[in-house]
Parts: structure tokens; C-alpha cells; sequence
């Protein structure tokens, strides 16, 4: 159990402290950017799966048009994700991009009510209430869409969603993204140095060597969330979900001095308590689930009667 604490929260850290990196390669273009770490990621991916001798699961699902029509969807849904969130961090938005992933629990709630048709429980009903008063109450004040937590919130919702009925395991599923994806960036960088000039080709080393290493800092957090996902609780991930956008959060106000004025942080507070009330009720509910569920030498009774 410690050790898969210790696992998901280095993989949230690891997210929370990204912003720090994508501003090391603000001068690049932010889809060049994510075109980089997807052909990288693969990369990685690749070495991973050969040391790891898991090449013939791969093989397999080449041949399943379905799981491959729904992996170039999730693949889609992750650019999407990857190029807003890479394009706000290097535009000075980095405080919003956390506000997206604090909603993203939310929005996964509200995913499972419509479309698994998961009944809402009433603590998670105020909590989305909360949430929608804060982000009416942020749209208002400023008078535009907070557009980039919401896409953020959204995107990675809608691909937890269709990951979480996929057949393959993180790194399988992850490498059959990228790879899927790779033919697509190959063609717009190609196109991109024959029509302008990339980064990659007419850069400096240390452009060269921060654009290789977003395949492994993208794989190695998935890698350890996959660990520890395996040995906490899904209340336990929830809980520890939360250190990722309070580091960027942290790192927006505290590292670039980006704005935090008082009605911007009553917005926040107000999707701050709706976390709040989400997270008791879903401590509530496990404690409940677990306290009417027979203990193991009551189902061996049970069954030998």
C-alpha cells in the first residue's frame, strides 16, 4: 500500500511540475512540440516493450480493426489534450490549465451519469452544482469561457472514458496510440521544415535534447501510475489526483507571477469546495460499501453452508 502511494503520487508530481518543462521550450511551436513527443513517446515505448518481451500482444491487436478504430480515438482525444495544454503553459495560462484538471473529476461524474447511466449520488449532485456556481461565477467575472480547462477537463475525461473499456493495459494501450498517431506527425513535420523551418532540424543542441526527452518524461509518469494504481484504492487515487493541478497552480502564481486577483480566487474556491464535497462523499461511500460487505471467513461460511 506504501509503495503504491508512492508511486502515484511521484506520477502526479511528475504532471504537476510539467509546466516547468514546456516552458524550457517556449520558443518552439506548440504542436511541433506535441508532434516531437509523440514520435518520442513511441520511441521509448518501444524500448519498454522490448525489454519487457511484450511485443506479441501488440501483434495481436493490429489485426482488430474495433480496438484500433477506439485507440486512434483516445490517440486523437490525448493530441488535443497534449497541444491545449502545452500551448496555455507557454501562453502565460498555466493557473487555468490547473482549473481544468482540478474539473476533471467532476466531469468524469457527469460522463458516467450520461453515458454509463451511473446513478449520481446526492453529495456528488452538490458537488457538481458547486462547480458549475464556479465556473458560471469565473465565465462572468471575466467575461469569457474559461475554453481551456474545460477542453483540457473534457478531452482527458472523454479518453478515460473510452480507456476504461479498452483491452490493453497502459503501456500497450499507450504504444498502440503513439503509433498510430506517428504517420500523422512524420507528414506535418515534413510539411512544416519544407514550408517554414523546424526546430528540430535548425535548433541548438539543447533544443535537440528537451525535444527527445518529452518521450520519456510523457512515459515514465503513465509507468508509475500504472504501478500504483494496481496497489491503492480508487478513493486513494482520487485524493492523490489532486496534487498535480495544485503544483501548476503553484507553479503559475508562485514561479511566473501569473494573476491571482481576489474575484479570480473566489471562482477557484468555489471549484475548490465542490472537490471538497466530492472527496468526503467518496470516502463516505467506500467506508459504507466496505462496512456491509462480508468479511472473507463469512463468505467461505456462507459458501459451505
Amino acid at each position: 500500500m506504501n509503495r503504491g502511494v508512492i508511486y502515484a503520487a511521484g506520477a502526479y508530481a511528475c504532471w504537476g511540475l510539467l509546466p516547468v518543462f514546456w516552458k524550457s521550450l517556449q520558443h518552439v511551436d506548440a504542436l511541433e512540440i506535441v508532434a516531437h513527443r509523440i514520435l518520442w513517446s513511441l520511441a521509448f515505448a518501444f524500448v519498454l516493450l522490448t525489454l519487457g518481451r511484450r511485443w506479441s500482444r501488440i501483434g495481436v491487436i493490429w489485426r482488430d480493426r474495433r480496438v484500433l478504430a477506439t485507440f486512434l480515438t483516445t490517440g486523437m482525444l490525448l493530441t488535443a489534450n497534449w497541444f491545449v495544454y502545452v500551448w496555455a503553459v507557454n501562453a502565460d495560462h498555466i493557473v487555468e490549465t490547473s482549473l481544468g484538471y482540478f474539473i476533471n473529476p467532476l466531469i468524469n461524474v457527469l460522463l458516467g451519469s450520461l453515458v454509463l447511466k451511473e446513478r449520481l449520488r446526492i453529495g456528488q449532485g452538490v458537488a457538481m452544482s458547486v462547480a458549475l456556481a464556479g465556473v458560471l461565477y469565473l465565465t462572468f467575472q471575466y467575461g469569457s469561457f474559461p475554453w481551456i480547462a474545460l477542453i483540457l477537463a473534457g478531452t482527458f475525461a472523454l479518453y478515460g472514458l473510452l480507456r476504461k473499456t479498452a483491452p490493453l493495459d497502459s503501456l500497450d494501450g499507450f504504444t498502440l496510440e503513439t503509433a498510430l498517431l506517428t504517420p500523422m506527425m512524420v507528414i506535418f513535420l515534413i510539411y512544416r521544415e519544407l514550408t517554414a523551418q523546424t526546430a528540430f532540424a535548425h535548433g541548438d543542441p539543447l533544443t535537440w535534447t528537451l525535444l527527445i526527452a518529452a518521450g520519456p518524461i510523457t512515459a515514465a509518469p503513465l509507468l508509475l501510475f500504472a504501478a500504483g494504481a494496481r496497489r491503492v484504492s480508487l478513493v486513494t487515487l482520487g485524493v492523490l489526483q489532486y496534487i498535480a493541478p495544485t503544483l501548476q497552480f503553484l507553479i503559475g502564481v508562485v514561479a511566473y507571477g501569473e494573476p491571482l486577483t481576489p474575484s479570480r480566487l473566489i471562482g477557484f474556491a468555489l471549484i475548490w469546495t465542490a472537490l471538497a464535497i466530492y472527496t468526503f462523499d467518496s470516502l463516505v461511500h467506500r467506508r459504507s460499501t466496505a462496512a456491509v460487505m462480508p468479511s472473507p471467513s463469512m463468505r467461505i461460511d456462507a459458501s459451505c453452508d
